[in-house]
């Protein structure tokens, strides 16, 4: 096990349980933790009303880590500079991925063949987080 680990964390404007609920599907990745404002040490420090925003959340699978939280709303920056890249094996689950990723959202690249990749495409989910679709080619 290495000593060192770069994971994506996302934060969102209080929709933070529905984009990983979309996550953990597309991802197929279970989640490891989950905690809410209300569940928190916090949560007399923070008002009622946004007790049942998440406080962290985790899912993990493979070697794969992507957490999360909701923020204050003052707080909430939309995702800028930062693309999420998922790799996959064959053009049907980019293709599949690709189109949950894509629903709701803006494509900012068509998936589509390019020089490196049988399927490459880029988009913004419907939460706001920008995203990357890569199924490499076979080395030669």
């Amino acid at each position: 096990m290495s000593d060192l680990s770069i994971n994506p964390y996302l934060n969102f404007s209080g929709n933070c349980r529905e984009a990983f609920d979309l996550y953990a599907r597309i991802l197929e990745a279970p989640v490891a933790f989950l905690i809410t404002m209300g569940e928190s040490p916090m949560a007399d420090q923070v008002p009622k009303a946004m007790h049942d925003r998440i406080c962290h959340i985790c899912l993990k699978r493979d070697g794969l880590t992507l957490m999360g939280s909701d923020c204050p709303p003052d707080q909430y920056e939309t995702p800028q500079g930062t693309i999420i890249n998922i790799g996959v094996e064959t053009a049907e689950k980019a293709e599949a991925v690709f189109a949950q990723l894509s629903e709701g959202g803006k494509v900012t690249m068509p998936l589509e063949e390019t020089f490196w990749a049988t399927r490459f495409g880029m988009c913004v989910d419907r939460f706001g987080v920008p995203w990357m679709v890569n199924c490499d080619k076979p080395m030669p």
